[in-house]
């Protein structure tokens, strides 16, 4: 390194510290709203040379001045950064970028794995890789058949709506892959998000319930702090969908997607939207279904996480299947919050009722999971 080059870390409690980054950025049309796990600045002769910071397994915020390029200044800030991320246990590494930048990032060991024309792409190196997933994946699901339906769901928690949609899978096709997604930033862990459904689809005997992975519906897959806000959900869509119908659709041997409709949220709107456009033209079938309704109210795991913080049980009898009751009683045992509320007058549901109201569709809460 240049004597006069040094690499300092930025103190992200400082406010002055990240203001300066967060300036500079701006320079490049980088944000810097969501705090990172770690993040470095290079200054040369005490001035501001380059940043760049980390998030988990993706690099991001990287950024050199145009009269330093052609030095290698990208190169020292991602070797910093991944040496950190080695020390913190993170042998898999991420990194998104420009298209036009992609080539900087292939001469340091990166493979470009997605691509949305004019706004993004995504590249991979490090220990584990999008093709060893895929077959891992496959050999797991070896044993059923082809061709399959997959269903991508969060399940935050699990709701008469999935399993609808699960039945409705299983009964169309002759295998299902059921890919919860593993990311932890809902309301419940993924542990129990997948647990749940596990228990919910063993009644399916052609489904399988796998975790995601890192490479559907992820912080990988759904980059935002360096695109206009106009750009983010187009991105977010080509990135994911694509990888999902290039490389993880042919590998599972998946040629139909189900998707519940989506009236409340723009954003899983969009979603579903892009999904129709994208994955028939690569061969990949989209079925959207209506949601399951209870009376005159749809299904959502919005109203079961409502229902819950009121301990209105009553309300979560006619939403969610019986383990998913159970399991959000043994949390209110561990955690009473609310008391109980007042005894509904609404008549006992009968087993079944919310399915049977609806038997043909299904909804998952969030559509393609996002």
């Amino acid at each position: 390194m240049d004597e006069n080059l040094d690499l300092d870390v930025v103190d992200l409690d400082s406010e002055s510290e990240t203001l300066e980054v967060a300036d500079f950025l701006a320079r490049f049309g980088l944000g810097f709203e969501e705090r990172p796990d770690y993040a470095v600045v290079l200054r040369l002769a005490g001035k501001m040379a380059g940043t760049g910071s980390f998030k988990g397994e993706v690099l991001r915020n990287l950024a050199v001045r145009d009269d330093l390029r052609g030095l290698g200044l990208t190169k020292t800030l991602v070797t910093a950064l991944m040496r950190e991320q080695t020390r913190r246990g993170i042998v898999h590494f991420f990194v998104f970028t420009k298209p036009g930048n992609a080539h900087m990032f292939s001469e340091l060991g990166f493979k470009e794995i997605a691509g949305a024309p004019r706004l993004a792409s995504l590249l991979e190196t490090g220990i584990g890789s999008l093709g060893q997933w895929c077959r891992e994946t496959a050999e797991a699901v070896s044993g059923l058949p082809s061709p399959r339906a997959a269903l991508v769901m969060n399940c935050n928690p699990y709701t008469l709506g999935h399993e609808a949609l699960i039945e409705k899978a299983s009964r169309e096709n002759e295998a299902v892959l059921v890919l919860v997604v593993r990311e932890d930033l809902s309301f419940f862990p993924f542990a129990d998000r997948f647990r749940l459904v596990e228990e919910g689809a063993e009644k399916f005997q052609n489904v399988r319930v796998l975790p995601s992975g890192r490479y559907i519906i992820s912080q990988a897959t759904f980059p935002t702090y360096f695109l206009k806000e106009e750009d983010r959900a187009e991105a977010r869509s080509a990135l994911d969908l694509g990888l999902f119908a290039e490389k993880i659709a042919p590998a599972l041997a998946i040629s139909r997607r189900y998707a519940g409709e989506e009236p409340l949220c723009p954003l899983t709107r969009k979603y579903n939207e892009a999904m129709l456009k994208i994955l028939p033209p690569k061969g990949v079938e989209v079925v959207v279904t209506p949601r399951v309704t209870a009376g005159e109210k749809i299904i959502s795991a919005t109203y079961v996480r409502e229902a819950f913080q009121k301990r209105d049980w009553a309300a979560l009898a006619d939403l969610a299947p019986k383990n998913t009751i159970d399991y959000l009683r043994s949390l209110a045992k561990e955690d009473p919050g609310r008391p109980e509320p007042e005894k509904s007058d609404r008549p006992p549901r009968r087993p079944g009722d919310a399915l049977n109201r609806n038997s043909q569709t299904g909804r998952p809460e969030d559509p393609g999971a996002t």
